[in-house]
């Protein structure tokens, strides 16, 4: 979000710049037990999701979910499910920004976010992508 949008300071800070830009930073589980830092350490059993319906109903003008890896997108839709968003709300899934993975150089990373962000979100008065 830094390099994106400038998004800089202590926690709370960011927080405020990100809702500025109009982005929302949520995790798909509310709830779980990870012994490691792996996603894939994650056990489901136990695993609770954050009240995603709630949210949506909340935030009606919500355009885009850009879920942040691939475990993210597959928890999102085992834990949540697509029926909790409306059917125009662009869903896209995203390389984690997670230095863990290492696949693809942060320059990749940064592109992907790059367009998906810029080319997901409509203007609320002209109504044209911005």
């Amino acid at each position: 979000m830094h390099e994106l949008f400038g998004i800089q300071g202590e926690y709370d800070i960011r927080c405020q710049q990100l809702v500025r830009h109009r982005i929302a930073v949520w995790d798909v589980l509310a709830r779980s037990i990870r012994p490691g830092s792996m996603d894939a350490d994650i056990r489901l059993g136990g695993a609770r999701a954050n009240d995603f319906e709630e949210f949506f109903v909340a935030h009606p003008e919500i355009q885009l979910i850009a879920f942040n890896g691939r475990k993210a997108e597959q928890l999102f839709g085992k834990f949540v499910g697509m029926q909790a968003t409306d059917e125009s709300v662009r869903r896209v899934g995203l390389p984690s920004t997670s230095p863990a993975y290492a696949a693809m150089p942060f320059s990749g990373k940064l592109l992907a976010w790059r367009q998906a962000l810029q080319s997901g979100v409509t203007d609320q008065v002209t109504g044209r992508m911005k």
